[in-house]
């Protein structure tokens, strides 16, 4: 297992310049149409022997940016202000569940050696029994398993953002950085990470400069040799508790909540850090991690009192830890209730009669359970908008909320032709994730802070990770149902966890697999990616063409040329609703080598607001791990003026470098959750090592007209598809689910 990020597709803005700048995208002498290129490539049915590579071509964790931001509901109230409270209101929750703690987190079993000697030592520390140096070095009791705490009542929602840090503490901390020979524009984002006290917390532990994103190791140890001289040493404990912390930030970009103790050692290993062991004992020891057992399975058959049962020892931050506890509590809390008597069951099946196939499946799993899951892929939508049409005639609260505001108008469309109940509302009960827990969008709150609704249903479930899962799980009224719909083929969420994928794992609650295929071409193509199989699809129409390249400068003249002159020609569908989908942000055919060369050709200008012009796409990212497409209107003293989805988003000008890149190329975790009338797909030769079976669905499944792939990976693309899934994850769920919720048949 490796605790690098998973994908390429999400180096930080901050690290752009370190990392492999992307080239300016020479143009090819070959001058032909690409247009005259259609079905799959030569060979497609041939399997490369050659190793995939497991890291991305970028080279820059971080996290990319997803899309997914509400209506401006609340005007006094930014979108990116919501999604900070928003967040508040996470961090208040997770304080207060700590606070409730009675003890160490519950163990799952008996463990010896040099597992239980880690968990006894911590624990030692922290009843305050013995101090650190002693108690790593003496014999201490077997770990006692304390009591489950109470689940944390969900907390009324908050209006106000945190203030940004003080000017005084800013330029304390920008005169640090400048001794430390460290870029004097990371101030603010070090002050706020660091909180009071941030300059003399630098000074004292010039490795906390490893707490500012996009920040690394090698950059953290030049800053602590200029400030500490002969004083840095590679033994220092100060480096082993930041490096430790820091391999746990970069495992959850990678997806994993928790990493076991043998894999975290390693990472420290390959960190020079001289003792790996100590420095976990030492991060759980100074309370910057928490230390976890659980059961993997359930004991052997055998005498339960005499066999112990397996474990496994886990380190995770506390964010983490606390917020998959949370999301457990909260969906057994859903799956062990009854729900709301909100209709009778005769009118329920008379729903469910009125429906047809799977659509009917799913409203009769939806009225007797708190918690169902639905699977299926872009034409499998019809089947919630059913349940949302059908639960409204009964009389229920429903709501759906998407992943990303044109996930949101896609299935507002779809509902427009279902004849939805008149209720008096001018628009349908939709809304993006974000917009629900912000307040910006939604039924609003009741009385306790719950959502006031009975039923929700969220679509592309996948993207949830367990933070934002475990605050949407902690906001549902007791009685309330919740749908979670999405494919379980596209790529997973940005953010730690794998939340969908553990509970269709888990088996805790009805699953209902739709058996409504996507039609045409594409939806013959994808379909069969998912099954690892790329077939030679008959495309009379044009809905898929191969546009062969020999190297990266020729993918991105002919991406430019597709996107600027050919589809628009021969497809019909214009520049600007045509999506380029690439792996990475670097090299010399990533997002940014294709977004210059399109731009040049699109919308030429010299980029005097921040490198932006009016009239430029643009991704918007205004929290990590989200992105809103749109466009530039205009740049003023005020910052930069952005419309997204239709919504007036203002950018400061000291956010402008940190929060948007130009959207003409996206990477396909960027693109999740919404489609385009045309996509076209660039796989350069050295993104061979990036591709997966659920990056090639999730890039491929975004056209809904046509798919262009330009395509210079050679037989990695059929290798990918036929052998290459995703990176597995290290997650909790399952294991703290099995205790609290029977398994469903």
């Amino acid at each position: 297992m490796t605790t690098d990020p998973e994908t390429t597709e999400t180096a930080p803005r901050a690290e752009d310049g370190a990392g492999t700048a992307g080239g300016g995208g020479a143009g090819s002498d070959r001058a032909a149409d690409p247009m005259t290129a259609e079905g799959l490539a030569e060979g497609s049915g041939d399997e490369a022997p050659a190793d995939g590579g497991p890291d991305p071509a970028d080279g820059s964790p971080g996290p990319s940016q997803d899309a997914g931001e509400g209506e401006g509901a609340a005007p006094e109230m930014s979108e990116a202000e919501a999604e900070l409270a928003a967040q508040r209101v996470e961090r208040e929750r997770i304080e207060r569940r700590k606070a409730a703690k009675q003890g160490p987190v519950e163990a799952g079993g008996k463990l010896s050696g040099k597992a239980a000697d880690l968990l006894a030592a911590v624990r030692a520390v922290e009843s305050g029994e013995k101090p650190v140096a002693s108690a790593f070095s003496e014999p201490t009791p077997a770990p006692r398993r304390p009591t489950a705490p109470e689940p944390v009542r969900r907390p009324q929602p908050v209006a106000a953002v945190a203030a940004p840090p003080a000017a005084e503490t800013v330029a304390a901390v920008r005169a640090v950085l400048a001794e430390g020979g460290a870029p004097d524009t990371l101030a603010p984002q070090v002050a706020e990470a660091l909180g009071e006290g941030a300059e003399a917390q630098l000074r004292s532990d010039p490795w906390q400069l490893l707490r500012v994103f996009g920040v690394r190791p090698e950059q953290a140890d030049t800053f602590a040799r200029a400030l500490l001289g002969a004083d840095c040493r590679p033994d220092d404990e100060r480096r082993a508790r930041a490096m430790t912390v820091w391999l746990l930030e970069q495992a959850a970009l990678a997806g994993h909540t928790a990493l076991e103790v043998p894999a975290l050692e390693a990472a420290l290993g390959r960190r020079q850090v001289p003792d790996p062991e100590a420095a976990v004992r030492d991060t759980i020891a100074e309370g910057e991690a928490l230390v976890f057992q659980d059961a993997l399975e359930s004991a052997p058959p055998g005498d339960d009192e005499e066999q112990e049962r397996p474990v496994r020892v886990l380190i995770g931050l506390e964010r983490y830890a606390l917020a998959e506890e949370s999301l457990a509590d909260g969906l057994a809390r859903l799956v062990n209730s009854v729900p709301k008597e909100d209709g009778a069951a005769e009118d329920w099946q008379r729903a469910a009669r009125s429906a047809a196939g799977s659509a009917a499946e799913l409203i009769g799993a939806v009225a007797g359970h708190g918690l169902v899951l639905h699977t299926g892929s872009e034409a499998s939508r019809i089947e919630p908008a059913t349940l949302l049409r059908e639960a409204r005639r009964l009389g229920l609260r429903a709501w759906a909320a998407t992943h990303s505001p044109a996930g949101r108008d896609q299935f507002g469309a779809l509902l427009a032709g279902l004849d939805l109940p008149d209720d008096g509302r001018t628009r349908p009960p939709l809304a993006t994730v974000a917009g629900l827990l912000s307040g910006g969008e939604g039924p609003g709150r009741d009385a306790d802070g719950a959502l006031d609704l009975d039923l929700l249903i969220v679509l592309d479930a996948p993207q949830l990770d367990v933070e934002t899962a475990a605050l949407l799980v902690e906001s549902l009224p007791d009685g309330a149902r919740l749908v979670l719909s999405g494919d379980p083929g596209v790529l997973w969420s940005v953010g730690p966890g794998r939340v969908f994928g553990d509970l269709l794992a888990a088996r805790v609650c009805p699953q209902i697999a739709s058996r409504t295929p996507d039609p045409g071409p594409l939806g013959e193509l994808v379909s069969a990616i998912g099954i690892g199989e790329l077939p030679q699809v008959d495309a009379p129409g044009k809905e898929v063409v191969i546009v062969p390249v020999r190297d990266a400068g020729e993918a991105v003249h002919r991406t430019v040329q597709l996107v600027a002159d050919s589809v628009p020609r021969a497809i019909g569908v214009p520049a600007e609703e045509t999506q380029v989908i690439t792996p990475g942000h670097g090299g010399a055919a990533g997002t940014r080598a294709l977004n210059a060369a399109l731009k040049e050709r699109l919308n030429p200008g010299p980029g005097r607001f921040g490198g932006f012009d009016p009239g430029d796409r643009i991704a918007y990212s205004p929290a990590p791990g989200r992105t809103l497409p749109g466009r530039v209107v205009k740049g003023d003293a005020e910052g930069l003026h952005l419309e997204c989805a239709g919504v007036p988003v203002v950018v400061p000008k000291e956010r402008v470098e940190q929060t948007l890149r130009h959207g003409w190329a996206l990477t396909a975790h960027q693109a999740v959750g919404q489609r385009w009338p045309a996509v076209v797909v660039v796989l350069p030769g050295d993104a061979a090592q990036s591709l997966t079976r659920p990056w090639v669905y999730t890039a491929f499944g975004r056209a809904v007209r046509h798919l262009s792939v330009v395509h210079g990976a050679d037989q990695a693309l059929p290798r990918a598809v036929a052998e290459i899934q995703a990176k597995p994850r290290t997650t909790r769920l399952p294991a703290l689910l099995r205790p609290q919720v029977p398994t469903s048949d």
